[in-house]
């Protein structure tokens, strides 16, 4: 039958150069034991093991390579090893290894995925029906060094099982496969992106408590926070990957990016709206002039008042309304009336609200809906992208 050859993995140390790369340097010692019947000695012997390190030529080593992982760091022949032969004919080969990993994650819900690696050890020249790669007593995950030391990359799990069976053009071979999943460290991303985000975007509210035409200090808060969320969002950027399909960060980036511009947006309208003078609501036909229309009751009210005497106050008051009108040809608009003299009188709608009064009715309604808006996308936000696990 096959040679059976026994592995083992005892992880020494776990790095990544950043907290967004999706490159894993692993550092392990793989050991690797099988039985060789022509390397048994005497039991008389005072030794429990011989070291065969000078011997690592004339031995039969398996010629264990690694596929499904990124460089080698070290050399590809190690230099670093250690072989033993015990009584019984047993070779235990242990060399220490550094990969990097290329990893895939879920990036379109970064900073929220969880990198998967894997690394996957097989014969390069000996085929299944030869050389047959076993996991040591069947342990289904890697082993940790008790000083096993960690930068950047937080390990949650890690799997060993054999590879799916495949045929190749090289054959078949024996093969070996390490799944390592790491995550990623929410409390950087929460205090470097989203709570400066979130800062930022309820900072440019403040503006809906001041007053409407405290244009200095609105604008001031405005552009200051469009510009601030610009620069943090920028220098952030330039440490992700370069790829199209950052989904969680592109939606992070352009709602806040919405609610500032908005706020902004807002002050302009309510700015305007305030300085707007106020119009009186007067009801004229198509063509009119006002002025024109208006100059007849006018110089009829002056000839009144010069051609009256100053003691009849009282008559002045019941005959005025008579004399002062503007007649109109309104038709049968319903909302003209006649009056005492029988002509058309032209008739005022209800007076339109001061123009200041409609700005801060802006400002108050900004000031709940801006907030409640940003809190329910804030919400939605964090459990979709799984933002809370």
């Amino acid at each position: 039958g096959p040679l059976r050859v026994n592995v083992s993995v005892l992880l020494l140390s776990l790095a990544s150069p950043d907290e967004s790369s999706l490159k894993y340097e692993v550092e392990f010692l793989l050991q690797q034991q099988w039985f060789d019947p022509r390397l048994k000695y005497s039991n008389k012997s005072e030794y429990e093991f011989l070291n065969a390190i000078h011997h690592h030529n004339d031995i039969w080593l398996p010629d264990t390579y690694f596929i499904m992982h990124g460089d080698f760091k070290d050399p590809l022949i190690p230099v670093h090893f250690a072989l033993r032969i015990y009584r019984n004919g047993t070779v235990s080969y242990l060399m220490r290894r550094h990969l990097i990993l290329s990893c895939q994650g879920h990036l379109h819900i970064f900073p929220f995925d969880d990198p998967q690696c894997s690394f996957a050890m097989e014969s390069i020249s000996y085929e299944q029906t030869a050389i047959s790669y076993v996991w040591k007593n069947d342990e289904d995950t890697l082993r940790k060094s008790p000083s096993l030391t960690t930068l950047n990359a937080y390990l949650i799990s890690n799997h060993t099982v054999t590879c799916p069976v495949k045929s190749s053009w090289r054959g078949n071979y024996s093969c070996l496969k390490v799944d390592l999943i790491f995550t990623r460290d929410r409390a950087f991303y929460f205090t470097t992106v989203f709570i400066p985000g979130i800062i930022l975007v309820t900072s440019s509210f403040i503006t809906f408590w001041l007053e409407w035409n405290a244009v200095p200090a609105r604008v001031m808060i405005g552009v200051t926070t469009m510009l601030n969320f610009f620069t943090t969002s920028n220098s952030f950027r330039g440490t992700l990957p370069v790829v199209s399909n950052l989904t969680a960060m592109n939606v992070w980036d352009g709602v806040c990016m919405c609610f500032i511009y908005a706020s902004l947006l807002e002050f302009v309208c309510v700015n305007y709206v305030g300085r707007k003078r106020p119009l009186h609501n007067v009801v004229y036909r198509p063509g009119e002039n006002p002025v024109t229309q208006r100059l007849p009751a006018v110089l009829s009210r002056i000839g009144v008042i010069m051609a009256s005497p100053l003691g009849d106050k009282n008559k002045r008051e019941t005959s005025g309304p008579n004399e002062i009108v503007s007649c109109t040809n309104c038709g049968p608009n319903p909302c003209t009336h006649t009056a005492n003299n029988g002509c058309a009188t032209e008739v005022r709608k209800k007076e339109p609200p001061h123009p200041i009064r409609v700005a801060k009715t802006i400002d108050v309604i900004a000031r709940i809906t801006f907030p409640t808006a940003y809190a329910v996308f804030l919400i939605f936000f964090f459990i979709h992208y799984k933002g809370f696990s």
